[in-house]
């Protein structure tokens, strides 16, 4: 996709970029930037052109204030991204946002765009549309933890003028797996336009955000964001016949099937 913006910035940190949504994201946030800082806590091959690499893990305080030096903006995509243990989660999700916001703010970073998740309201039901508004309703730890993320994020710019976009991903895959996915799938072509447009809106505070395309079918009412510019231009509505071939009933009886944060509502560990 051609660049949405003329805007360049200097240097853009792109964290968790050997990452499924990192390696996307890697080729085409390059665009947009004169040079682009890749992490990873482990060794994910040589830098390209215009790009630099640096190995940090998010728990280690004097690695992220290093990381963070000389950049304009973070795309904040690094931690643990499924539902796990609490160990992991705390340390990468948890420890490491408070690292990372730390090392921000004494480095004087101007703007963080952080990979949130709709997990943070994940046991809301399929049958009710809600808002960045409405109160958090995480489905496990790892939703946790990213509710955990949008309230520091509200913290450093309510205290240190931080400013953030809070982007609560649906799910970016090429194509909806399921019927639930119908409502949440977001393309990589917005994925770029929604990270774009939080990187580039002149003024965003502390803003939350879904991160899904034009969907028919949708949970999820972003009207109190649309001053960042982000516009949809997917939709999931082309794979629909494929999906609900696949999937023709739903159980009413399943936890997954009831609420909006699907499978990740009956994962876990809470023996």
């Amino acid at each position: 996709m051609d660049p949405v913006t003329p805007l360049r910035f200097r240097r853009l940190l792109l964290t968790g970029a050997a990452g499924n949504l990192g390696r996307e994201l890697r080729p085409r946030l390059r665009a947009y930037c004169d040079m682009l800082r890749l992490s990873h806590r482990s060794d994910f091959g040589p830098a390209g052109e215009g790009e630099e690499v640096m190995l940090a893990a998010l728990e280690d305080p004097q690695a992220m204030l290093a990381l963070l030096q000389d950049v304009d903006a973070v795309v904040h995509m690094g931690g643990v991204s499924t539902e796990q243990p609490w160990a992991p989660i705390l340390a990468g999700n948890i420890v490491g946002m408070v690292n990372l916001y730390e090392a921000a703010r004494k480095n004087k970073v101007k703007r963080v765009v952080f990979a949130s998740s709709n997990h943070v309201t994940g046991f809301y039901r399929q049958d009710q549309v809600i808002s960045p508004r409405d109160p958090v309703r995480p489905d496990g730890y790892y939703g946790l933890s990213k509710a955990f993320g949008e309230n520091l994020a509200q913290l450093y710019w309510d205290r240190h003028g931080l400013e953030t976009v809070s982007l609560r991903i649906g799910s970016s895959f090429t194509e909806p797996k399921d019927r639930r996915m119908l409502a949440t799938w977001m393309s990589y072509d917005d994925t770029e336009r929604l990270i774009v447009a939080a990187l580039t809106a002149p003024i965003v505070g502390h803003t939350v955000i879904y991160g899904m395309s034009d969907n028919k079918t949708t949970w999820w009412d972003n009207t109190g964001a649309r001053h960042i510019g982000y516009r949809p231009q997917d939709s999931s509505e082309r794979f629909r016949a494929a999906v609900e071939a696949r999937q023709p009933t739903i159980d009413g009886t399943d936890p997954a099937a009831i609420h909006q944060g699907g499978a990740f509502v009956r994962q876990g560990h809470y023996d």
